[in-house]
């Protein structure tokens, strides 16, 4: 048992943890960073990389089955769902080993592995007996995903994201509860690669859209390709030995179902209730979870940071990352804080057609009661999506009355990735809509549907006329 006195001790080496070591080493040789579990991100173990990975196949058995319109055809694939996880294990492990030597690669000096616990603003107990003094403290811990009490009746046949990462094989069949981004994700993926799912959503939500013109859409979309229900009515959830059994009501009907497992996407929590924060003079909102000032990462005691999942923020890792970095510098040069100019925000969904957003959402610019416009666009008619049969989704944009400013979009359709890029820098460049208009736009591509909402939303603001014209080959949306 030892004690040691540090300038900066790091709770958690995920995304933000390393972003803020890398800062506070810049300043500061003396640090700790604190990691109780493995090391490896969330988006690299259990997130962003090995979802898109299944993702990946899922879009490959699904194109397979599709181009009868264009005039070619296929056999119909055959998915060997061994090999279909074996790649989504071996590349995720692939991934999470670039973290875990990025982080062995650090000082073994700075490296502590144990379970982090306060005895008071200053000092840490640690599961291996140690205790640490630190004049500033970092907490990056990231979250776990909730199992709400009544999805507990499933048993041994409940399994959440997590563990699907880990299956030797495709089930034949799933039943998804959430349609948040997880929950559509993968229920969305399971179903293409031949996995009977059915996908249950509360107050038809669609993942993270506010704007009910774009949800209509994206509910429509999804429902149609496989069973997804926005507000599922489930009476009765059991485990049955072999499976899980669900009631659940269609049109006034009792219908009765069996799937062989029940997975539970219904959203994350911070790990922040095993760090005894109540023996810290932190001040912690109705969740338990410390508030702090977003620009600093500071909480409401001064040399006490937070940062990424444990924030209950934002759960992204771009966001994780530029949170970590904040309370790194910060930290490391307390008490001269700097607030930091966040970028603009982003959210992309890779469903299919994916779902983006940028900026302020529909929701927050009602709330605010900002004065603005929307300007839209179908992209049934728009010329590049329709060449390639992804003709399908809408973008709604908005522009704030009396300046012209570009405010934020919510959009579901072909390429919403990349359309969310160009959308966020010029919304974090200030730009007005008539500038993003004098902006270029290639023939033929699908971000030609971008200029038409923008020319939308440049009449409904009543800013006067704009250059270029409209190409006339390219039907009604570019």
């Amino acid at each position: 048992m030892s004690n040691k006195k540090v300038d900066v001790a790091i709770i958690g080496a995920g995304t933000a943890g390393m972003g803020a070591y890398r800062e506070v080493i810049k300043k500061t040789d003396s640090v700790v960073l604190i990691e109780g579990g493995e090391y490896g991100t969330t988006c690299a173990r259990v997130g962003c990389m090995p979802s898109k990975l299944l993702i990946a196949a899922a879009e490959a058995a699904h194109f397979g089955q599709h181009t009868q319109p264009f005039g070619v055809t296929y056999d119909k694939p055959v998915i060997d769902g061994k090999a279909v996880m074996k790649r989504v294990r071996d590349e995720r492990d692939r991934f999470v080993g670039f973290v875990k030597e990025d982080v062995e690669d650090w000082n073994p000096d700075h490296r502590i592995r144990a379970y982090a616990k306060f005895v008071d603003d200053h000092t840490l107990e640690l599961s291996n007996g140690d205790t640490i003094e630190a004049d500033r403290i970092v907490i990056a811990t990231g979250s776990s995903t909730f199992v709400p009490p009544p999805f507990k009746a499933f048993g041994d046949r409940l399994i959440i994201n997590d563990d699907v990462f880990d299956w030797d094989d495709l089930p034949d069949s799933v039943v998804v509860f959430g349609a948040g981004v997880i929950g559509l994700e993968l229920g969305q993926a399971l179903s293409r690669l031949g996995v009977r799912t059915s996908l249950f959503g509360r107050d038809h939500l669609v993942g993270p859209l506010s704007d009910d013109v774009v949800k209509y859409k994206a509910r429509e979309t999804f429902m149609e390709e496989f069973p997804f229900h926005p507000h599922g009515e489930v009476t009765r959830m059991e485990n049955v030995g072999d499976g899980v059994e669900i009631d659940h009501i269609v049109e006034g009907k009792t219908l009765t179902e069996k799937y062989d497992y029940a997975l539970v996407a219904t959203g994350r929590r911070p790990n922040v209730g095993k760090l005894g924060l109540e023996n810290t003079s932190v001040k912690l909102d109705e969740r338990g979870v410390p508030t702090f000032v977003l620009a600093t990462g500071q909480t409401s005691v001064g040399h006490i940071f937070i940062a990424g999942d444990a924030g209950n923020n934002i759960p992204l890792l771009h966001e994780a990352a530029d949170e970590g970095k904040i309370v790194g510098y910060n930290a490391a040069r307390y008490p001269q804080i700097r607030a930091f100019t966040k970028s603009s925000p982003i959210a992309v969904m890779f469903s299919d057609p994916q779902i983006m957003m940028v900026g302020e959402s529909y929701k927050a610019l009602m709330e605010r009661d900002a004065d603005f416009a929307v300007g839209s666009v179908d992209f049934k008619g728009q010329g590049r999506s329709r060449v390639m049969l992804v003709n399908n989704g809408i973008l709604r944009v908005y522009g704030e009355r009396g300046t012209g400013r570009f405010l934020g979009a919510e959009m579901i359709g072909p390429k919403a990735e990349h359309i969310a890029h160009l959308l966020a820098w010029a919304h974090q460049s200030g730009l007005t809509v008539s500038e993003m208009l004098d902006r270029p736009f290639y023939h033929p591509v699908v971000e030609e549907g971008v200029r038409t909402a923008l020319r939308d939303l440049n009449a409904a603001l009543n800013m006067g006329p704009v250059s270029p014209a409209r190409c006339i080959d390219c039907g009604p949306g570019g």
